[in-house]
């Protein structure tokens, strides 16, 4: 009886021990909305944005990485693979569009090579002993004594405002008439957003085929959850997000196997 008494113990200690890390990764879904909150101190250590040297699924970048939670991250060219955004992994540059020949091939990213450089990224900063997030421009600096553990830029910022003509993803004549549009932006779609809320709430809404949006619809979804600011990655058939092994999303399925991509965002 003893050894039995000990055995059941031993099982409730696994039992309830195992989901204390992901009782801090929270998902809701309704009306074709997925929404994730990271929520404490300890989530922001298990972040990491990574990229692939070939493109590979957001499946299969969750299973490479054996990761609890995974989400697509930045923007790239399918054509060549080569990225057209900045990731930061364990504080090195691993993905730099400033290699991408392909966007000084092309008159429209030529011309507003600085607005795209510049884009939003979301960063996980260690300052001192204490890790914080962060949504900035690119270029921005970092508060002094921190430094930027992992980020990966996308865009545009959504909120508090929103910036489709700073971040190059509009347009306009002298009229004020829309003449180009990037990343469906003012069409609806399904769309992979992050946010910040507080000090320690990193939100992550996966926005699917069922209830597509356009960005002003995703500014007012972002403002009705009182999120501090938000912005947007990559999107579209781009749209994935994994967990554990309990939800496979994907956008425009096709195959069935989802849009093969860069750069992911992954929680450890």
């Amino acid at each position: 009886m003893k050894i039995v008494r000990i055995i059941v113990i031993f099982l409730s200690l696994i039992i309830f021990s195992t989901p204390v890390f992901a009782g801090n990764i929270n998902i809701t879904h309704k009306d074709g909305i997925y929404h994730i909150v990271l929520k404490g101190e300890k989530v922001k250590k298990k972040i990491k944005f990574i990229t692939s040297e070939e493109l590979i699924t957001n499946a299969e970048a969750h299973e490479k990485a054996r990761a609890i939670l995974t989400v697509n991250a930045g923007f790239f060219d399918p054509n060549n693979s080569k990225t057209i955004s900045y990731v930061v992994t364990d504080r090195m540059t691993t993905a730099d569009p400033i290699f991408n020949k392909s966007l000084y091939s092309n008159p429209f990213f030529r011309k507003n090579m600085n607005k795209v450089l510049n884009r939003s990224e979301f960063r996980v900063l260690q300052c001192g002993n204490q890790f914080k997030y962060e949504i900035a421009p690119h270029n921005a600096g970092v508060d002094f004594e921190c430094a930027i553990v992992t980020s990966a830029q996308g865009g545009p910022l959504i909120y508090p405002e929103l910036k489709l003509e700073e971040e190059g993803f509009i347009v306009k004549d002298k009229e004020g008439n829309v003449i180009r549009e990037s990343a469906s932006v003012l069409h609806k779609t399904s769309r992979t957003i992050i946010g910040i809320k507080g000090t320690d709430e990193c939100h992550i809404l996966i926005i699917t085929d069922e209830n597509p949006m356009d960005m002003y619809q995703v500014r007012d979804l972002c403002k009705s959850l009182q999120l501090d600011r938000a912005m947007g990655f990559d999107g579209g058939s781009s749209t994935s997000m994994n967990y554990k092994k309990k939800y496979n999303v994907i956008s425009l399925k096709g195959d069935g196997a989802g849009r093969v991509l860069k750069s992911f965002m992954i929680v450890r």
